[in-house]
C-alpha cells in the first residue's frame, strides 16, 4: 500500500507551553497554525523534511466542546496528565491515495473515516471512537488529503530535520507485527519497553546534532 510518513504530532497543554519546550530541544520558535473545528484543537506547524511536518497540538479553550471525543486522546484524563507534566509526542500519522482499502486490510481497528478541514484545506483520518490509536497511540493515524499540493510545501522549514521515530511498547513485537502489515514498519523502529507505551522523535540540527523530543 502507498503509505508514507506526513507527519508527527506533539501535544501540550497550551501552544505556548508546546512552543517553549520546542525552542528549548530545537533552538526554533515553531510557526502559528489554525484551529480545528471539529475536534476543538488548534496547532503550530513546521516543515521538517521533504513532504512531512511537525506538528504542536494544544486544546483550543475558546472552541467548544466536541460532540466526540478529541484525537490524539486530547481528552482522556491520563494523557491529560501525561501531558501537565511536559509536553510530548502524541502521535504520528501516515498519508495515502486511498484510505477506504487502508482501512478495510488493517489488522487492528483503525477508527472511523472522518472528514475533517482546517481553512480551505479538507481531508479524511482514521480516528477511534475514543480518541486512542491502538497500542497507546503507537499505530498511525491514516489520511488521504484533498487534492492539491502538500500542505507542508506552505509551511516554514527552519532547519531541524526528522531523523526517525522510535516507538516502545510491553508487546514491541506485536506492535512491529501490525506495522509490518499496515505496510509502515520502514518508518519507525520499535523497541521493547515493559514501563508502557512511549514514542520519541529525533531530529537532526543543521549544524549535525541529533535532537531528540520525547
Amino acid at each position: 500500500m502507498d503509505m508514507v510518513l506526513d507527519h508527527v504530532t506533539i501535544g501540550a497543554r497550551s501552544l505556548e507551553e508546546g512552543a517553549a519546550y520546542i525552542r528549548e530541544v530545537l533552538s526554533v520558535d515553531i510557526p502559528a497554525g489554525g484551529k480545528h473545528p471539529d475536534m476543538g484543537t488548534h496547532n503550530r506547524l513546521m516543515r521538517v523534511g521533504n513532504g512531512m511536518f511537525l506538528e504542536l497540538l494544544a486544546i483550543d479553550g475558546d472552541a467548544p466542546q466536541p460532540p466526540r471525543p478529541r484525537w490524539f486522546a486530547m481528552d482522556d484524563p491520563g494523557q491529560a496528565e501525561r501531558l501537565a507534566q511536559r509536553p510530548r509526542p502524541v502521535g504520528w500519522v501516515v498519508s495515502t491515495g486511498n484510505l477506504d482499502r487502508v482501512q478495510a486490510k488493517c489488522p487492528v481497528d483503525l477508527g472511523r473515516l472522518l472528514p475533517m478541514s482546517r481553512g480551505s484545506r479538507t481531508w479524511r483520518l482514521t480516528v477511534p471512537d475514543d480518541g486512542w490509536m491502538p497500542f497507546g497511540g503507537l499505530v498511525p493515524a491514516v489520511i488521504q488529503w484533498s487534492e492539491g499540493p502538500h500542505p507542508s510545501g506552505g509551511m516554514t522549514f527552519l532547519g531541524p530535520t526528522l531523523d526517525r521515530i522510535i516507538l516502545r511498547h510491553p508487546e514491541a513485537n506485536r506492535l512491529r507485527d501490525v506495522l509490518e502489515r499496515l505496510g509502515v514498519a520502514h518508518l519507525a523502529s520499535v523497541e521493547q519497553d515493559d514501563m508502557g507505551p512511549s514514542m520519541a522523535l529525533v531530529f537532526k540540527l543543521p549544524g549535525g546534532d541529533f535532537r531528540t523530543l520525547a
